[in-house]
């Protein structure tokens, strides 16, 4: 599969995390963990995550803390794709 096609089939994922005033560093364990049990998962970054950083920077970082692959970030939620 390519980008284009795990784009279209995470747009029917409702978001299965929050990321909120504490930070990517808060929900990093729960993404791996939810990542073993699904290939997809939708994150949404809420109005007090942004005030310190760039969305596209915070999924970027989280991609690399959870050994995940950022599909895209669109508006405040990024989805991202177990490697492998």
């Amino acid at each position: 599969m390519n980008r284009q096609e795990h784009r279209k089939s995470a747009t029917a994922i409702e978001p299965a995390m929050q990321i909120g005033k504490s930070g990517i560093e808060a929900v990093v364990d729960e993404l791996r963990t939810q990542l073993k049990n699904k290939k997809f998962i939708k994150v949404k970054f809420l109005k007090t995550a942004l005030y310190e950083k760039d969305k596209h920077e915070m999924a970027e970082k989280l991609a690399n803390m959870t050994g995940s692959e950022l599909i895209e970030v669109r508006g405040n939620t990024a989805v991202f794709r177990r490697k492998g």
